[in-house]
């Protein structure tokens, strides 16, 4: 009976230190990384980097999985309700970490509760461009030509409360322009609408702007982030070029669902800081006009909160709706 008793007891101590000794091992499978949009585009681009440098730091492959849609919060939701083991990621950013909450009556999942923050990745700013065919060479023959026309101008963006609607809504408000809307499934569709001449202009993330706009392609018109970029400095940005006090930049994180561990956490975190300082990272970043922060868990949760409330004030003065 002793006996017994005892090999209950080993069992148990046993079971006990098996979570223990997977997070000491982890990764030993692959892992998964939620893009929540489209492929193409920057959010794609940043969330494939970062998984390559999480696949080199530890030996396992990270599978990229695109779940496009309402804004991003659909691929988040799956994110959210994954198992907390450490084998689901996912790339948030400001539409579907801080716009999503007002903008939306009913969210799946709260980014504050139902999301472990990692760290914030990189802040990106967007470049506003027009078709070439339009007869504005900057943003104050913009809009001028905007206002000779309420109603006429198109611009497209990713979505009801993506990342680039956002930033227009932001420069109608504070420039009190009537344009039209046209929602895309992703940056990526827009922006080959834009080159075709099918819409008249649109905020872009630098990486989708930035060969275009040197070829011809496109006219780039102004940065709406608070400096230049190093990728073309000729280019000043909105502020400067006639939007007085206008700033709005993109940002992306990596999340995992609520629950997981913190010793996983806290490894994916040195992983990933590790990875946006090495000079690699730094150079492909900066040449296309990003930021690397690499913040701590911590820092990067109390960032959404602020965001959040930020956002609130422009989708509710703008009237946007979720499309």
């Amino acid at each position: 009976m002793m006996k017994q008793g005892i090999q209950i007891f080993v069992m148990l101590a046993c079971v006990g230190t098996m979570p223990a000794r997977a997070q000491q091992d982890y990764p030993v499978k692959p892992i998964r990384l939620i893009i929540p949009f489209v492929p193409g585009g920057a959010n794609d681009m940043i969330g494939r980097v970062v998984g390559m440098k999480i696949t080199e730091a530890h030996g396992q492959q990270v599978v990229i999985e695109n779940r496009g849609g309402a804004g991003g919060s659909l691929g988040v939701e799956v994110a959210a309700k994954s198992p907390p083991d450490g084998y689901t990621l996912v790339l948030g950013n400001i539409a579907n970490l801080s716009v999503n909450p007002t903008l939306y009556r009913k969210l799946a999942y709260n980014p504050v509760t139902d999301l472990q923050a990692i760290t914030l990745i990189a802040k990106v700013p967007t470049i506003l461009a027009v078709h070439p065919s339009l007869p504005a060479r900057n943003v104050i023959e913009l809009i001028a030509l905007a206002r000779a026309q309420p109603g006429k101008l198109t611009f497209g963006t990713g979505g009801g409360g993506s990342g680039s609607h956002l930033t227009m809504e932001l420069f109608r408000l504070q420039t009190k322009l009537d344009m039209v809307h046209i929602p895309y499934k992703g940056v990526g569709p827009a922006m080959i609408d834009l080159l075709a001449g099918q819409i008249t202009m649109s905020f872009g993330a630098v990486p989708g702007v930035l060969p275009y706009a040197r070829s011809g392609r496109l006219r780039a018109l102004g940065v709406s982030g608070p400096k230049r970029i190093a990728a073309l400095p000729e280019l000043p940005t909105v502020a400067q070029a006639g939007v007085p006090g206008f700033e709005s930049t993109l940002w992306y994180g990596m999340l995992a669902p609520a629950g997981t561990p913190m010793p996983i956490i806290n490894r994916l975190h040195a992983t990933l800081t590790r990875a946006l300082q090495s000079a690699d990272m730094k150079e492909r970043f900066a040449a296309e006009g990003s930021e690397p922060i690499g913040s701590t868990p911590q820092e990067f949760q109390s960032f959404i909160k602020s965001e959040i409330e930020r956002w609130a004030l422009v989708v509710k003065a703008s009237g946007m709706k979720a499309e």
